[in-house]
């Protein structure tokens, strides 16, 4: 028995394998928004950039190793470049799926909501904000204890989230840093996985998930790995 179809994203597909594991294919497909601008926030597909799958993927597998050296849970198993998928552990999302946003600076749609108090570029120290997965909505942002009336999760384990968020974008921004290139803002996905249910960092961490600029120049995803490989 072959790996069974689960599901088909806008930027990877899932496979359930016959072990009990899941494979995630990444495609070329660009997130942004409808006047065709890319942004790795937005939730629609406005393009394909050629070799943007398998750039996603290079770098997810070697900042995911990176994190677990750090001793961090991740879901990943191994990464196949050849087919540009991934084979992961297991995981129980968090309600229907939730997004952590960890924000080293004002940028994007932080700015557009909140222009009228913070400039561009102002210091947020690692501020975590937690969204909702959910396009028809906009995925809604929530305070931990909205995320605890609603069932997603304990404010206790929010707290655990929170802090492993920083200690994984601490790490990125460094490797980051050493190639000159300056984080402003990623963001992660999180899931139970395990016997314990443990916290884990899942999903991936790659150039549509992060805004980076070098030299304060924005840097666009391929833009972006081929500097980080550089």
């Amino acid at each position: 028995m072959g790996a069974e179809p689960l599901y088909r994203g806008k930027t990877k597909d899932i496979h359930r394998l016959p072990d009990g594991n899941y494979r995630l294919v990444f495609k070329d497909d660009a997130t942004g928004h409808a006047d065709g601008t890319l942004d790795p926030g937005a939730n629609q597909v406005v393009g394909r950039v050629g070799g943007l799958g398998a750039a996603c993927l290079r770098m997810t597998a070697y900042l995911f190793g990176r994190i677990a050296e750090a001793g961090l849970p991740t879901h990943f198993i191994s990464a196949d470049l050849a087919d540009c998928s991934m084979t992961v552990l297991p995981a129980r999302l968090y309600g229907q799926g939730l997004e952590v946003i960890v924000r080293q600076v004002a940028a994007g749609s932080f700015v557009r909501r909140y222009g009228g108090y913070v400039a561009e570029g102002a210091p947020l120290d690692r501020l975590v904000e937690f969204t909702l997965k959910d396009d028809a909505r906009g995925d809604p942002p929530a305070t931990a204890e909205t995320l605890a009336a609603l069932g997603v999760m304990t404010e206790d384990e929010c707290g655990r989230l929170r802090r492993l968020a920083r200690e994984i974008c601490g790490l990125v921004d460094r490797e980051l840093r050493q190639r000159d290139l300056a984080l402003a803002d990623m963001k992660m996905e999180f899931g139970r996985c395990g016997p314990e249910d443990r916290v884990t960092l899942v999903d991936e961490i790659s150039p549509g998930c992060m805004r980076v600029s070098r030299r304060g120049q924005p840097l666009g995803g391929m833009d972006l790995a081929r500097l980080f490989w550089s």
